[in-house]
């Protein structure tokens, strides 16, 4: 690949990435994507910044309407499944199906042989001919590495992706933007949902539905009422703050249950299962899962990962049982297991 459309969101990694790969010889464009409905203050920022950063490098960019896409496959699913009691990210449904999908598509009618991002990790082909995606720097326990959000891109994907922030830290890639006069060297991190970035989801969802979520019980395990909720959108497993409600203990929610309009209450300790089933089953270094195989398991973006063993089931479903048991395994979030340093694959908690 000589030509690529490189995915541009105004910060230093997308853009370092750009100057990186310009610097290797390839013909680089860069293209920022526009993803929320309404020109807002801060996507005017994400534009200015991009455009900015794409001068300062030398290259040409453009802006890319994937709005309606982004509507549909993100923002859709994400109040659909809030609404249905799981806790679901977003960023991993936007990677594999705009970031990936419209970028490529858009590449290729641009002429560009691929794509590329400023994400942290490494696209690799493994031995049996499939890509496969590797930690950061090697090192999966990293706060930066990204394959966790990516474990749903596809073969075709991966082989028209180029990653070139893979080999680098944090650290070194303000280095390399500031040395390079890039003008977004040390622009901070955006930590929040870019769609919320109040992180206020329970309004978000009732102001785009039109619709209140009806109160409801705190119940215990055994279903005794311990007190009122205020709509079941509000709440996902393992929050202990803003339940509104004083029971003289630390209480934290266990289970959301939509069928009912109840959420479970427990103590820290009632939080810590070492099974769990995923659904919506993605493979990336094997084709499938035909036997047991012993992976380390992450259970959400921040969780540290342990060893598990996996098992695929009769119903498209596989079990994880991990060595030691695990806090706050929530329904809705991704569960991400890695096998010999590269990513196995991965599925939905249910």
């Amino acid at each position: 690949m000589k030509k690529l459309l490189v995915g541009m969101s105004g910060g230093v990694d997308s853009s370092a990435a750009a100057y990186l790969l310009k610097q290797q010889g390839y013909e680089v464009t860069g293209a920022t994507l526009l993803l929320r409905d309404g020109q807002d203050a801060a996507a005017e920022r994400e534009v200015n910044d991009a455009r900015r950063a794409a001068e300062a490098i030398g290259i040409p960019h453009v802006t890319l309407d994937f709005r309606e896409a982004f509507r549909r496959e993100v923002i859709g699913r994400f109040i659909r499944e809030y609404q249905e009691g799981r806790t679901p990210n977003p960023c991993i449904v936007c990677n594999r199906y705009v970031k990936w999908e419209c970028l490529l598509r858009k590449a290729a009618e641009m002429g560009a042989d691929g794509i590329a991002t400023g994400h942290y990790a490494r696209v690799k082909q493994l031995e049996n001919g499939r890509f496969a995606l590797a930690p950061s720097a090697g090192d999966l326990h990293t706060s930066k590495d990204q394959t966790y959000a990516l474990y749903r891109l596809t073969q075709e994907q991966l082989s028209r992706t180029r990653m070139p922030l893979g080999e680098y830290t944090k650290d070194g890639v303000r280095q390399i933007a500031r040395e390079a006069g890039i003008p977004v060297a040390d622009k901070p991190d955006s930590q929040e949902i870019c769609f919320i970035p109040d992180h206020d989801y329970a309004a978000f969802i009732e102001h785009d539905t039109g619709r209140r979520f009806p109160p409801g019980h705190f119940v215990d395990a055994e279903g005794h009422v311990l007190g009122e909720h205020r709509g079941i959108i509000r709440y996902t497993v393992g929050q202990r703050k803003h339940l509104g409600i004083a029971l003289g203990k630390r209480m934290f929610v266990r289970e959301i249950r939509p069928l009912t309009n109840e959420v479970v209450l427990a103590d820290d300790a009632e939080l810590y299962q070492r099974s769990f089933r995923a659904g919506d089953l993605h493979f990336m270094s094997v084709p499938d899962l035909t036997e047991p195989a012993e992976v380390f398991a992450k259970i959400r973006y921040n969780h540290a990962g342990a060893p598990a063993v996996i098992v695929k089931n009769d119903d498209r479903t596989l079990t994880c049982t991990f060595t030691e048991p695990q806090r706050a395994i929530t329904p809705g979030q991704a569960a991400v297991f890695y096998r010999d340093g590269v990513l196995l694959g991965g599925g939905t908690i249910l």
